[in-house]
């Protein structure tokens, strides 16, 4: 899957323009299979900017994908010291882990992904697959000691056939940004709210109205972030928004508050958005392109709405693929 750059199109100066060159060359070096070209352009940027958690990252998918599971453990663990708050590494380390077959230590890491973002759909579904291996080998020891037991043979078996197909299972990502894949396996799609049918289509009466107005309340909540205003960003959830984790409405806000006031700068892109209506309820679903003093991440996400009055609200959001 091909890097992602995740540099807001608002941020056009020169000196962002040359940081989205080396992105994209590095990008290119990779695709091609040159990784220690890659590499090489990866340590001549870091030598400049040695804190940048998004090239920071991608030495460590080319470590990864370079047989290099030592040197990429070493640079993953080293960013969820300095950006805890991103899920990614954390993600990234869980796989490392299970790939020496040291599932207690991935499934912690996967534990932290989730705490950092609890609406991130691979860690999830990650962290299923770890505890299935984390069962495979109970099972296995409980048979081991006791033969005789029959219940445990056709459990020990049902584990080993969910990981007939991939039996790598845990996926990481290639980026600061959306889940990519494992070999063959498929990435995940972000979970869908439970009202709405899944085969949602539009409305057919003032249906591309429809659409447009849940598009631009999202590119409304999109420019509440990126100005801080919180009234408006906040405002833009509905009553019944269910927070991320189980928070209360109340700690969820001042969760917002505290991660978006002290920044500097933000800029929030959405692009590439796709809207399905169906009566009062939207789902629209876009790619996210943040940016702030430190960090930048790309990721696509899923906005679950309401229409109240005149207004779409939203009631869920989830971050993944």
């Amino acid at each position: 899957m091909a890097l992602s750059v995740a540099v807001s199109a608002a941020l056009a100066s020169p000196v962002v323009m040359a940081q989205a060159d080396d992105y994209a060359e590095v990008n290119r070096l990779m695709r091609a299979g040159q990784l220690t070209e890659a590499l090489s352009k990866v340590d001549q940027y870091l030598a400049g900017k040695p804190r940048d958690p998004q090239m920071r990252f991608i030495k460590g998918v080319i470590q990864t994908e370079g047989g290099k599971p030592t040197e990429a453990i070493a640079t993953f663990s080293k960013l969820t010291e300095d950006f805890p708050e991103l899920p990614e590494p954390y993600n990234n380390l869980a796989v490392l882990y299970a790939g020496q077959s040291q599932f207690d230590k991935a499934r912690a890491a996967l534990e932290m992904a989730i705490r950092t973002n609890p609406s991130y759909a691979t860690a999830h579904e990650n962290l299923g697959d770890v505890y299935a291996k984390l069962a495979s080998q109970a099972y296995s020891k409980a048979l081991q000691l006791d033969a005789g037991n029959p219940a445990v043979a056709p459990k020990l078996s049902l584990i080993r056939n969910l990981f007939a197909v991939d039996p790598k299972g845990v996926k990481p990502t290639t980026s600061v940004t959306a889940p990519a894949t494992v070999a063959t396996k498929a990435p995940v799609a972000a979970p869908a709210a439970a009202t709405p049918p899944a085969a949602a289509t539009p409305a057919p009466a003032g249906g591309n109205a429809q659409q447009a107005d849940v598009e631009a309340a999202v590119q409304a909540w999109a420019k509440a972030w990126a100005s801080k205003n919180m009234t408006g960003y906040l405002g833009a959830y509905a009553s019944n928004f269910t927070p991320p984790g189980g928070q209360s409405r109340s700690a969820w806000e001042a969760d917002r508050k505290a991660r978006i006031m002290p920044r500097n700068r933000i800029d929030v892109d959405v692009s590439d958005v796709t809207v399905s209506v169906t009566g009062d309820r939207a789902s629209a679903r876009f790619k996210q392109d943040y940016t702030s003093d430190s960090l930048s991440v790309t990721s696509r996400k899923t906005l679950d709405m309401v229409k109240s009055g005149n207004r779409w609200l939203i009631v869920r959001e989830s971050t993944g693929s």
